[in-house]
């Protein structure tokens, strides 16, 4: 399907969804979350094959990619806690009277049509549908040539279970044109496209930069950071920086840089050190830093400045020593890109100061930067999590696939 013919139905579909109760709405989650189960076979075996022929992806975007029993699982789960979620629609807000005595209000509604582009994660196709048909909103999905076998089997279930729960399965659309144009003709599509939301790397951004004449969400590069504070406990800071780089380390809200106080340089970062080493991390240290890991046996090696500016997706990690609090605030104030922070610290004050000063999307004291994530912050599945700051910023779950519209209740004043 081209992404014309595309856009046309699911603007469609979206004035059917926009007046939709909640409990149509929910029924047809239902329906898909039953159709995905009936198809579960088929997108397994299909995702198997995207990695076959995926001989040319690193194992960061192959641990995307990959979708097994517990996974598959994952994404049931997401949906129906979706399902369960709040309407995030209809509710009225009072402003309270205009001059004349009329009552005024704002109303939740949905967005209309939105694009998502995004990459090696089948696990979006479904997950994007259930929140903006939950939020009343049609979807138009082109995801990357690594998971097309992948994602054409997931995004035929739901628009079967769409079909099935009577409504317009063009709710749903799917594009398999993986060319680059056709990202190209979706950021162009001004007046077809009521948002559009990039999930990628820098060369995705680059492209949204120079061709973007819709209205735009970025879900940029996540460089994301952990400080090591004076007061951290040593335990806890160990366990913290190592499940933030190490646990999935190909996604977004996996750490990249780890901040050191040169205090806890032999307490924390040797014993961190060795662990990350012995898990395969190759560590990229400035000379403070390098000194007391090489000095204590363990291999690393010095570190280029560009390294605290890079999105590694692997097991690569920058470390840098600081001084303060203060040259950790403008370390990630220099490198981070507005994703997701993290102090490991006892001392309150030192903490407060953290997370009010640091500029990302989600800010966390004493724990992993792995929860920067939707689901596990109990807002159910998301769009992806935003690094722009205009309507959303963080992760994006139905609320933030709505809006306010004003409503003024009158009694037959005229303005004179």
């Amino acid at each position: 399907m081209n992404v014309k013919d595309a856009l046309a139905r699911a603007r469609s579909a979206a004035k059917q969804l926009r007046v939709l109760p909640l409990s149509a709405r929910n029924d047809a989650l239902e329906a898909i979350a039953v159709a995905l189960e009936d198809a579960k076979a088929r997108v397994l075996t299909a995702n198997r094959e995207d990695l076959a022929a995926a001989t040319q992806l690193s194992p960061a975007m192959l641990d995307r990619l990959k979708l097994d029993e517990a996974r598959y699982a994952s994404i049931l789960t997401s949906v129906r806690e979706v399902k369960a979620q709040q309407d995030p629609l209809g509710a009225a807000r009072e402003l309270g009277r205009g001059r004349a005595g009329f009552r005024v209000q704002k109303r939740r509604i949905p967005l209309g049509v939105i694009a998502i582009v995004y990459e090696a994660r089948p696990n979006v196709t479904a997950e994007c549908a259930a929140l903006t048909i939950k939020s009343g909103n049609a979807v138009v999905l082109r995801g990357g040539k690594e998971a097309l076998r992948s994602n054409r089997e997931i995004a035929e279930a739901v628009r079967a279970g769409i079909h099935a729960a009577g409504l317009l399965e063009d709710a749903v659309v799917f594009i398999d044109d993986t060319d680059r144009s056709a990202v190209i003709e979706l950021l162009g599509s001004s007046g077809a496209v009521d948002l559009l939301i990039p999930r990628g790397g820098a060369a995705l951004m680059s492209l949204v930069d120079e061709h973007a004449r819709v209205p735009v969400i970025r879900h940029g590069e996540g460089i994301c950071h952990v400080y090591v504070d004076e007061a951290a406990d040593p335990k806890m800071a160990i366990d913290i920086a190592f499940n933030a780089k190490v646990h999935r380390p190909g996604v977004c809200n996996a750490m990249e840089t780890l901040l050191v106080h040169e205090r806890r340089l032999t307490d924390v970062l040797v014993p961190l050190g060795a662990r990350l080493a012995q898990a395969g991390v190759e560590l990229r240290a400035d000379p403070a830093a390098l000194q007391a890991l090489t000095g204590a046996g363990i291999t690393a090696q010095a570190a280029r400045p560009e390294d605290f500016d890079t999105e590694f997706l692997g097991l690569t990690l920058a470390i840098a020593t600081m001084q303060t609090l203060e040259s950790a605030l403008e370390h990630v104030e220099g490198h981070g890109t507005h994703h997701t922070a993290a102090i490991v610290t006892d001392d309150q004050k030192a903490a407060d100061r953290f997370l009010d000063q640091v500029d990302a999307s989600c800010v966390l004291w004493n724990a992993s930067t792995r929860f920067n994530d939707g689901g596990e912050l109990g807002l159910g599945a998301e769009m992806g999590i935003s690094t722009s700051k205009m309507h959303a910023y963080g992760p994006m779950s139905a609320l933030e696939l709505t809006t306010e519209k004003l409503v003024v209740l009158g009694r037959g004043e005229i303005r004179t």
